[in-house]
């Protein structure tokens, strides 16, 4: 009798701790000192106690001012990933903004979160990874894949360009009276990091979302000489679109100061658009957030001050 009171009490206790794992699960958010990291948790503190959210960064006392728990996570150091990983349920994996290494930083994180017992990691891919010609693609697929290979609940956040990609530079477009590229007129679905943001949120604190792949982009399309008008109309200034060839942009980009090889990836990237890799009008992304993306003339005017 007296064992079975004790197998009675040990069953009643593991009940209890599975039912407080289940409503207060940790989630880490890697990169959150980075401009969609800090979005992330800024909304999530909106919706879940702080106390349930850890920032996983390269430096954490750069992160004292999101007020939540903060551990040292450096994606190279894969020796030191498992113990910042401990007690985290759900894992916001923000891709890594390495172009050389990625893939292997990403595996880091992935085989320590397996190893920490991590339930569910959120990876933020790339637009039509499976099909894009932009050279990013290759580097989110194998991460897809080695996230399906991983036994983890996965769910998986392409998202296409942020509107902030280009808005950066409307100032420098305005002071040199044009806006310069090499995408020709491609169609560009983008939306705001805030977008993005939301829908991360949105598959965190919801239901139904593990095991799918979500292609995110922008609800209205534009193209570069589109994007340069709306600049011209709000600032009641003739600002034209300037389009250059791919080894044209480049060398500009480098005059501007970017390093080589930076400089030739935006303006191959810019080729892409022309080729339409990032254009969608699936609009799966406002219906995963609930309302609809930021509009390209909300962003110039935010960018114009």
């Amino acid at each position: 009798m007296f064992l079975f009171h004790i197998e009675f009490i040990n069953g009643y206790t593991n009940l209890f701790y599975s039912i407080i794992a289940i409503f207060f699960m940790k989630t880490g958010i890697t990169g959150a000192t980075g401009q969609l990291g800090r979005l992330v948790v800024d909304k999530l503190k909106n919706r879940v106690n702080s106390s349930d959210l850890v920032a996983l960064v390269r430096s954490p006392e750069k992160a004292a001012d999101l007020g939540i728990e903060a551990r040292a996570f450096d994606y190279t150091k894969p020796d030191t990933l498992g113990n910042a990983l401990t007690g985290i349920n759900q894992l916001v994996l923000i891709s890594s903004n390495e172009l050389m290494d990625r893939v292997k930083q990403h595996e880091n994180v992935i085989n320590a979160a397996k190893a920490a017992g991590v339930k569910r990691i959120i990876y933020t891919s790339l637009l039509h990874a499976d099909t894009t010609s932009l050279s990013l693609g290759k580097d989110h697929i194998e991460t897809e894949n080695l996230l399906k290979s991983s036994g983890i609940q996965f769910t998986i956040l392409r998202n296409g360009w942020y509107t902030e990609n280009y808005t950066s530079s409307i100032p420098g477009a305005v002071a040199g009276g044009a806006f310069l590229g090499s995408a020709k007129d491609g169609k560009i679905s983008s939306a705001t990091r805030e977008d993005y943001a939301d829908a991360i949120v949105a598959v965190l604190t919801n239901e139904g979302h593990e095991g799918k792949i979500y292609e995110l982009a922008g609800d209205e399309a534009y193209t570069l000489s589109g994007l340069a008008a709306e600049i011209s109309r709000q600032t009641g200034k003739e600002i034209p679109y300037k389009d250059l060839s791919e080894g044209e942009y480049a060398e500009l980009l480098t005059s501007f100061g970017i390093p080589v090889a930076f400089a030739k990836a935006i303006a191959d990237w810019d080729v892409g658009v022309s080729k339409g890799d990032l254009f969608d009008d699936s609009k799966v992304l406002s219906k995963l957030i609930g309302r609809p993306t930021t509009p390209l003339s909300d962003s110039v005017k935010k960018a114009l001050g």
